[in-house]
């Protein structure tokens, strides 16, 4: 029997959520309490604002910037902008503003959506962006007053208004663009990662497996990770299709403000970094009995390998699972994940033996392919003991970057991870270590090498040695060690500062050691591995007064 070819487009479940559920609640916080919409509301919104859009003149295929906290509004956008063919172009608000600069230009976005709280940061760009054609303000509690030089900016309540509520949804080939995200932390300029229509929707589907992160629409889902960063690993898309109830933290990111939204809004799954998790832990452990989380069901945790004490504590204190994900923007971005029970034989294990797995990377996502390879491309055996570089293929992993291919990056329809790890027998991918030239803070990834390069260009400066270092809050912190001209004297402060004028404050370097020698490899490259190895044999640690930096 011949069956219908429908598309696989994301306007096909989009608006799923609206229909089946449309009383359910998005719940935004605000400045002195939250903010409430239904489903049904967000969906007429979120048509209004591609009918307004499109009377802006932007058209199927056009990159529309978001510049946004997590929130209704953002939602709204993401629903819209995917819903009419255009390509959601979510910008990173913690990048500095060359950054911003290279990324609005390379994308050629035509319509910028702003929360008004970080207009000032966007407006450090008048007369630096001119591919962009209109700004939109998202307004909320406190920030009614906005005032910007940036071109044509408009209310974004005023912007729709006016418009119909509903907006027949174009058909576009399902390889059509959905959205884009810049990877930074990278040699050079940011990387642009083009996802498909065909791409997201069988993530979306992944992701909701039992045996992924078991979305449901029974879920009270509070996305921490920002909407910016790889698409809000993809929970924004599978919430809008399931119709599942939505708190959304905007700016809100302190763990008192998270535990209370959590607490009173009865989440039951949230999504974050092991920053996020080891702050709440923090306020946890120091007002014991004070925060209901007995709703709280599962964490998942990403960006970077959470210790194992913290997956232990929140199981046998809150009786929550930490549910361990490892992938990257360019793999939209879930490649594993690790249960506590991630197949029937585990069902007999002690739970100390089930947590030993809790600690791995995790199995790949149904889908896709994954293995670790020699550096002649031979695949090595799954033995838990032989280490490899790690290659992922599959529907979503990228193929090459936007405008900029990249070849060295890629291998007969493989992506390489620049990761290096293992697998054991049980099929559990187990990182090893990654490339070292990155500083992983956070979740967010910080390129040495454009620190390195940055700093050399001062005056008195002969070379310059970013590595990372373990972080108890952050995971990792960069350190430049510094190797000043014969005579020259260059102090610490010099060398912040001009860092800043390139940087984020995130970015900075949390320490600054002069040194008469860098040690070099055979082929002359800096040999970070033995700059780690001896800031290690002579105990080095991060200096306390930057420990909140980040």
């Amino acid at each position: 029997m011949a069956m219908q070819h429908t598309p696989l487009l994301m306007s096909n479940i989009l608006d799923r959520g609206a229909k089946v559920a449309p009383d359910e609640e998005i719940v935004t916080a605000t400045t002195n309490g939250v903010r409430r919409q239904t489903y049904a509301q967000t969906r007429d919104r979120a048509h209004q604002l591609a009918h307004a859009l499109a009377a802006a003149g932007v058209q199927i295929g056009d990159r529309i910037g978001t510049f946004m906290w997590n929130g209704s509004r953002h939602l709204e956008a993401y629903h819209a902008i995917a819903g009419m063919g255009a390509v959601l172009h979510t910008l990173n608000v913690r990048l500095s503003p060359n950054d911003l600069e290279y990324i609005i230009g390379h994308a050629q976005d035509k319509v910028i959506i702003v929360d008004a709280d970080v207009l000032p940061a966007l407006g450090e760009l008048k007369g630096r962006i001119p591919s962009v054609e209109r700004i939109v303000v998202a307004t909320e509690e406190g920030f009614e007053g906005w005032s910007t030089d940036l071109p044509n900016p408009v209310d974004y309540e005023e912007f729709i208004a006016a418009q119909p509520t509903r907006y027949e949804w174009p058909q576009i080939p399902e390889t059509s663009p959905l959205g884009l995200c810049y990877t930074s932390g990278t040699t050079g300029n940011p990387k642009g990662v083009e996802y498909e229509h065909r791409s997201q929707y069988l993530h979306t589907m992944a992701q909701c497996m039992t045996d992924s992160m078991g979305l449901s629409a029974t879920d009270t889902i509070c996305g921490i990770v920002p909407m910016f960063h790889a698409m809000g690993w993809g929970v924004p898309w599978s919430a809008l299709m399931l119709g599942c109830k939505q708190v959304m933290v905007h700016r809100f990111m302190d763990p008192v403000r998270l535990i209370d939204l959590m607490a009173s809004e009865k989440v039951t799954l949230s999504a974050g970094v092991p920053t996020i998790w080891q702050g709440v832990r923090g306020l946890i452990q120091a007002n014991p009995g004070k925060y209901d989380l007995s709703h709280l069901s599962r964490l998942t945790c990403g960006g970077s390998s959470p210790p194992p004490s913290l997956i232990r504590w929140f199981y046998d204190e809150l009786g929550v699972e930490m549910i361990q994900g490892w992938g990257m923007t360019e793999t939209s971005p879930l490649a594993t994940l690790s249960r506590k029970v991630m197949k029937r034989s585990q069902l007999t294990l002690s739970v100390d033996q089930q947590f030993e797995n809790v600690a791995k990377a995790g199995q790949l996502m149904p889908g896709l392919e994954l293995d670790i390879f020699d550096e002649n491309f031979k695949r090595l055996p799954h033995d838990g003991e032989t280490v490899g570089e790690i290659l992922v293929r599959g529907p979503w992993i990228c193929s090459e970057y936007y405008n900029d291919p990249q070849p060295e990056k890629f291998h007969d329809g493989w992506l390489i991870t620049g990761d290096v790890g293992k697998i054991d027998p049980e099929e559990y991918l187990i990182i090893s270590d990654r490339s070292k030239d990155l500083v992983k803070s956070g979740g967010e990834w910080i390129s040495s090498v454009d620190l390195e390069n940055h700093i050399v260009a001062v005056p008195g400066v002969a070379q310059a040695c970013v590595v990372a270092q373990p972080h108890p809050k952050w995971d990792e912190r960069p350190v430049a060690l510094v190797v000043l001209a014969k005579d020259a004297k260059v102090d610490r402060q010099t060398i912040i500062d001009h860092c800043a004028k390139a940087f984020a404050k995130w970015q900075l370097p949390d320490d600054v050691l002069y040194v008469d020698t860098i040690p070099l490899t055979s082929t002359g490259k800096m040999d970070k591995k033995v700059v780690r190895a001896n800031l290690e044999a002579q105990g080095y640690k991060l200096p306390d007064l930057l420990a909140s930096a980040g």
